[in-house]
């Protein structure tokens, strides 16, 4: 397996397992496929950084032409830091302290607000003084499945589309500036059915709003896991949403910005999780992978039970066998149950495909392990992002009090 022209095994050689290791350029060319196909708009990308937060991932896709979609206030300084400007920042929190949002405020940054008492609070301390967008739940079942959708009835994200009644009325009393309506329905959205639904729930609701700057689709968009995966067909997405985007604000009155939140479409499928087997271990029912990683690293295949296609690099033409790839963690931390492996072998490099996104931004130090460096491959260089954990790193804040 090569990344750029260079071997896998090579750059393992030089930084060690368990290693996440991502490719630059198919970063930026799934960057550049969304403004292709949304480019009849001039589409504004927020990448969702939550899906990875590496402040050199997010400078490559600052130079590249996005924008960023943060989640918390320390996601907004990270954006900050990677040298953004406040106004590519759009600040989406979900269940957070009002001071946080005074915090996003102070930093300048654009401000998505998700509920009732949030927007009071906010019309209240700022009124038509600083502007802000409204992230709203359209009651749409939406995504792979319920884990990861965002937008239906018992979702905690957004406000009721049934409740646009005391948006309206919170807007009025306090006379908040709102330039910008939300919607995000979930994760791996495969039919641009439903974005185009979404989008005329939010035409329908955008009308009572007369001083819109823009309107947000968030993301959601599916990349495959494997061979045969249905996934967002962006170009489709791009033409029918567009078209009906650009119907939209025709009738509205005045040209209004697009915009979209993708996150694991832009890093997910660029990252891969390169591991070392520790040990093979038979049993009368079962033969497992034991490897030098597991939940605490990726823990997508347990949090949603997300498919990740696994190879081994170092036995590439042996025979076939069926194996469950396991972590050393004291926990059930099953990678990938029952596949079909060519023959693995104690010290074999397995690669774990699509850990780009939710792999070490959800990764943790879980029985006192170590978290993983992070690698860059850009311009044909392996270039080390983050440094692998180190005991000192395990002590950090705390406090000997004997």
């Amino acid at each position: 397996m090569r990344i750029q022209g260079l071997s896998v095994a090579d750059v393992v050689k030089e930084f060690g397992t368990p290693l996440y290791l991502y490719d630059a350029e198919k970063i930026i060319q799934q960057l550049q496929n969304l403004k292709n196909a949304f480019s009849e708009n001039e589409v504004k990308v927020k990448y969702a950084a939550k899906a990875l937060t590496n402040i050199s991932i997010l400078k490559l896709l600052r130079q590249s032409g996005s924008g960023v979609d943060v989640v918390s206030i320390n996601e907004a300084k990270l954006a900050l830091g990677a040298g953004f400007e406040p106004a590519d920042i759009m600040y989406t929190p979900n269940c957070v302290a009002f001071e946080e949002i005074e915090e996003a405020v102070s930093l300048g940054v654009t401000v998505n607000l998700d509920n009732l008492s949030a927007l009071e609070k906010f019309g209240q301390r700022y009124g038509t003084g600083y502007p802000c967008c409204v992230r709203l739940n359209p009651h749409i079942m939406a995504g792979g499945n319920y884990k990861i959708s965002t937008g239906h009835s018992h979702s905690k994200f957004g406000i009721s589309v049934y409740q646009l009644p005391q948006i309206m009325e919170l807007a009025q009393k306090y006379r908040i500036a709102i330039h910008g309506l939300h919607i995000h329905t979930g994760s791996e959205i495969t039919d641009t059915e439903v974005f185009l639904k979404m989008a005329e729930i939010l035409f329908g609701i955008a009308r009572d709003f007369p001083n819109l700057r823009f309107l947000d689709f968030g993301g959601g968009f599916k990349v495959a896991y494997k061979e045969g995966d249905l996934i967002t067909n962006v170009y489709d997405l791009g033409l029918k949403l567009g078209k009906a985007f650009k119907e939209f604000y025709h009738s509205y009155g005045k040209k209004l910005e697009l915009w979209i939140e993708p996150g694991k479409y832009m890093v997910s499928e660029a990252g891969v999780l390169v591991v070392k087997t520790n040990v093979v271990k038979t049993t009368p029912s079962v033969t497992f992978v034991g490897v030098d990683s597991g939940l605490n690293h990726l823990i997508r295949p347990m949090m949603y039970d997300a498919y990740h296609e696994i190879v081994n690099i170092s036995n590439p033409s042996g025979s076939q066998k069926l194996y469950s790839v396991v972590g050393n963690i004291c926990e059930t931390d099953t990678l990938g149950a029952e596949r079909k492996l060519n023959e693995v072998r104690e010290g074999d490099l397995l690669v774990i495909k699509n850990a780009g996104a939710y792999g070490y931004s959800m990764a943790s130090t879980y029985n006192s392990r170590f978290r993983p460096a992070e690698v860059l491959v850009i311009n044909g260089q392996a270039r080390l992002l983050r440094k692998r954990d180190t005991f000192e790193d395990l002590l950090r804040g705390q406090l000997d009090i004997f």
